[in-house]
């Protein structure tokens, strides 16, 4: 029995018709190849990003030379397996074509058995500009598909939005947040495998019914076999469960299922709920005593739900894991790179632990991306996050041609098939935003999409929308991950197939996504009216720190309407759009590096009252996903960890409004006052609930004390007084509110409450002291007067245990660095070098310090 694996690493590139060939890394990009052979300049710098348009408009070839052994030629089945082809591509094995490919997100086998011979190989792969194909298909269709997020102008395409055409990655073509670069390449493993005996190629653990006492499974198992063989299939489990069956299997490829029952598993509770038990299933197929062909897949034993049951507000829509109603808490990810074959296994580790280091247990992979690599779903096994997964369609509506929906059919079934093992897959959903896009009916012109379309066309457009959205994807999930929840589109209240269907305003179902605060200009307070039964996009914009804006301007672009501040600024006004938020919220920053840390402040602050509110409608609303976790270049945007990995106010906002015990303070039509404290706990709490009000200077002027009992699982109001009968005249331009909830004398949330917006109050300049603490990793920080805002930077990468807080005297701060791990392990305690403190007073104009 023989079995070979060759990866194939060693590649050139040029463009066609150029006659020099170029080193090339695979897996990779032609931009990345560029770029290291230094024939482009950096694509992130300044506006460089309109300087590489050009790329795009040209076809590419990428060559590999290998020599192989004779015995590769008794081989019963050599195939050429390309995991990634990025897009439309023809490969080629010895000058004879093999294999044409037209879909960057699906796995290409071929047979080239009688293609390679002993000795001296060559593979081809030749790539077609995604331009040069589709713009015909444009020009075939006769008119535009909408796709508002597509760069055409930027491409030099003028309104040509082509990115409908290509099944490869929207985010390519631009996006309200990122660049366009139209990639070419392999962009996954390429590898020549070879066997002469039948082997597992795929193993699933199907999932009947997992409870506490047993699960039951079902292993389906693939064999290839070159010719009809018996034998006998053995499912083991790494603590020594073991279950045989005798197979007997035909020539080609066969399915062989066998049910299994575990008891009592160890079962895979999400980030909060408990440990996420991993198990590793291993199928063999042996003839006799020898192992002809093995396989493993790592799984975790759970039940996942989404439950949408009729109440009397609308219907619930939430998750529920193992029984227990999970209130979901996280962020839209979108992918940590325009060229993806720069992500690391360190980086994706460092956002899935800061997701985990923020109190989150969900993410949602949003749908303009890219079905994420293997690494990242594995570390969401592992560290307990559960991931809502779109399909890769979003923003527009696409073409219904019978080869594009075969090849939706193919690349669905493909990676469904390749994701269902995961226990983190909590749900499939088909796109993002084009139900609620496409609606229009009296009120609401959805986006406007019908507008210019007639009647014949427009029902042409919907019917291929309703084949892909309501027929294909939801078939491949239901037959290759029977059990998994499928979502049409997000937002939707419900498919009923009629108007009621479209999440075009906050209803008592579906999930909302709300864009009223940034794109409708609301105040930050809507927040605390619009609320729905899960929100799965809403967000607010700011830039990233100095040093990350430093690694793509100069100093002469620090101004906000600067060229290259536009060039990194994908939102249209988004640049004034925060300053127009800042104007009504916050302080004047005295120059426009200060800009950088006031936008922080403004975002951490609108998503910390979205959040907030959210938490505190439990169990009306039952989940909350802030758009966007992360940026696939440095930019402003609406992400919390920006490219580089670095953390914005935003990120240690979310990390205590997300924690287990949350205290909100609102104020009711700034006549009452109200204290909520929401808990996550899935057992009650007795503790004693602590208001103390102070003025700036650090004097207490009034204070209240009484116990708290909150149930599992809960939300509620715990105090409640008229605003003027708790301030007792005191100026609420100078005085806060600090709540803290106690148990067993040890602190568990503290939370302050001002009673006028920033701007509005004098900012004292403080005297910041920063004491370590003897035999120990950590240091205090302590102020004089009131400190808003106080921002700790450090010289190496990594994260305070908090950051951007605000500091009362004579109440000093425990404080950790952790640097960022570069292994298996993240946030590493250290004593922080270079630590330099901050308050907002360093950045504000005069006028508003006392």
């Amino acid at each position: 029995m023989k079995s070979y694996h060759l990866e194939l690493t060693s590649w050139e590139f040029r463009a066609c018709g150029d006659e020099t060939w170029l080193p090339a890394v695979v897996p990779g990009t032609v931009h990345t190849d560029l770029l290291r052979n230094g024939l482009i300049s950096q694509p992130f710098y300044g506006k460089n990003e309109h300087e590489l348009q050009w790329i795009d408009k040209k076809d590419w070839e990428y060559r590999s030379k290998l020599r192989l052994e004779e015995e590769w030629q008794s081989l019963a089945i050599t195939e050429l397996v390309f995991a990634g082809l990025d897009t439309y591509a023809d490969v080629f094995v010895n000058n004879v074509h093999a294999l044409s490919a037209d879909n960057m997100f699906r796995a290409w086998t071929v047979n080239v058995k009688g293609l390679l011979v002993a000795g001296d190989n060559e593979i081809l792969v030749k790539f077609r500009s995604v331009v040069k194909e589709d713009l015909p298909k444009l020009a075939q269709l006769g008119y535009d598909l909408p796709a508002p997020n597509d760069q055409s102008e930027l491409g030099g395409l003028q309104e040509q939005r082509i990115s409908v055409f290509a099944r490869k990655a929207p985010y390519h073509y631009g996006w309200d947040w990122g660049p366009r670069f139209l990639t070419s390449g392999i962009w996954r493993e390429a590898a020549l495998q070879g066997r002469d005996a039948a082997a597992i190629t795929d193993l699933y653990i199907r999932q009947n019914g997992v409870k506490r006492e047993e699960a039951r499974l079902t292993a389906v198992v693939e064999i290839e076999a070159p010719q009809a063989c018996e034998g006998m299939l053995r499912i083991t489990t790494a603590n020594g469960q073991e279950w045989m069956q005798a197979v007997s299997v035909p020539s080609g490829k066969h399915t062989v299922e066998m049910d299994i029952v575990v008891d009592q598993p160890e079962l895979w509770w999400c980030n909060g709920l408990g440990t996420p038990h991993l198990t590793t299933f291993r199928a063999e197929l042996l003839d006799s005593a020898m192992v002809l062909s093995s396989a493993e897949v790592t799984t975790g034993l759970r039940e996942i739900k989404l439950i949408r049951k009729p109440d009397a507000k609308g219907a619930s829509f939430k998750f529920e894991l193992n029984g227990v109603p999970v209130f979901a808490k996280g962020s839209n990810h979108i992918p940590n790179d325009s060229f993806t074959t720069e992500i690391t296994e360190e980086r994706y580790r460092h956002e899935i632990a800061t997701a985990v280091e923020s109190n989150m247990n969900m993410l949602r992979v949003w749908g303009g991306g890219i079905y994420e690599e293997e690494v990242f779903y594995r570390l969401c096994d592992e560290y307990g996050l559960l991931v809502w997964q779109d399909f890769m369609f979003a923003c527009s509506m696409y073409p219904g041609d019978e080869p594009f929906l075969e090849n939706v059919r193919k690349e669905a079934e493909y990676n469904v098939r390749r994701l269902r093992n995961h226990p983190c897959i909590a749900l499939w959903c088909g796109n993002n935003e084009i139900d609620s896009a496409w609606s229009q009916y009296e009120d609401n012109m959805g986006w406007g999409w019908k507008e210019g379309y007639s009647a014949e066309i427009r029902e042409t457009l919907w019917g291929y929308y309703e084949e892909i959205f309501h027929r294909i994807l939801p078939e491949a999930v239901a037959a290759y991950h029977p059990g998994a929840d499928y979502w049409p589109s997000s937002p939707l209240r419900e498919l009923t197939t009629d108007q009621d269907q479209h999440a075009t305003r906050i209803m008592g179902e579906g999930d909302i996504h709300y864009w009223g605060v940034w794109h409708g200009i609301e105040p930050f307070e809507n927040y605390n009216v619009k609320v729905g039964r899960f929100m799965s996009e809403y967000g607010f914009q700011s830039f990233p720190e100095l040093k990350s804006v430093l690694s793509y301007a100069e100093e002469e672009d620090m101004e906000l309407e600067s060229e290259v501040m536009l060039a990194h600024q994908k939102n249209g006004r988004g640049n004034l759009i925060i300053k127009e938020y800042m104007d009504i919220y916050l302080p004047q920053p005295k120059d426009f590096r200060s800009f950088l840390y006031m936008s922080q402040i403004l975002q951490a602050e609108a998503m910390r009252i979205a959040i907030e509110s959210h938490r505190r409608n439990k169990p009306y609303c039952m989940g909350t996903l802030y758009w966007q976790m992360n940026d696939c270049w440095p930019v402003a945007s609406w992400a919390g960890m920006d490219y580089y990995g670095r953390w914005k106010a935003l990120q240690y906002t979310v990390r205590k409004s997300f924690q287990e015990l949350l205290l909100s303070i609102e104020e009711m039509d700034g006549e009452n006052l109200q204290v909520h404290a929401v808990s996550d706990l899935q057992k009650a709490l007795a503790g004693e609930l602590v208001l103390r009000l102070y003025d700036f200077s650090g004097s207490l002027l009034r204070e209240w004390t009484q116990p708290v009992q909150l149930e599992a699982d809960s939300a509620a109001v715990v105090f409640a007084v008229p605003t003027a009968e708790l301030l007792q005249g005191n100026d609420p331009k100078q005085v806060v509110l600090v709540a803290s909830l106690l148990a067993d004398g040890s602190l568990l949330e503290r939370k302050e409450h001002y009673f006028a917006a920033a701007k509005d109050s004098k900012l004292n300049r403080p005297v910041l002291t920063v004491t370590e603490i003897p035999g120990s990793l950590d240091f205090t920080v302590s102020s004089d007067v009131l400190a808003r805002g106080v921002y700790l930077t450090a010289e190496e990468e990594g994260i305070f245990s908090d950051n951007f807080f605000d500091l009362l005297p004579g109440e000093p701060k425990t404080v950790q660095f952790m640097l960022r791990g570069n292994g298996d392990r993240e946030f590493i305690p250290v004593a922080p070098k270079g630590l330099e403190i901050h308050s907002m007073a360093d950045y504000v104009k005069e006028d508003y310090l006392g």
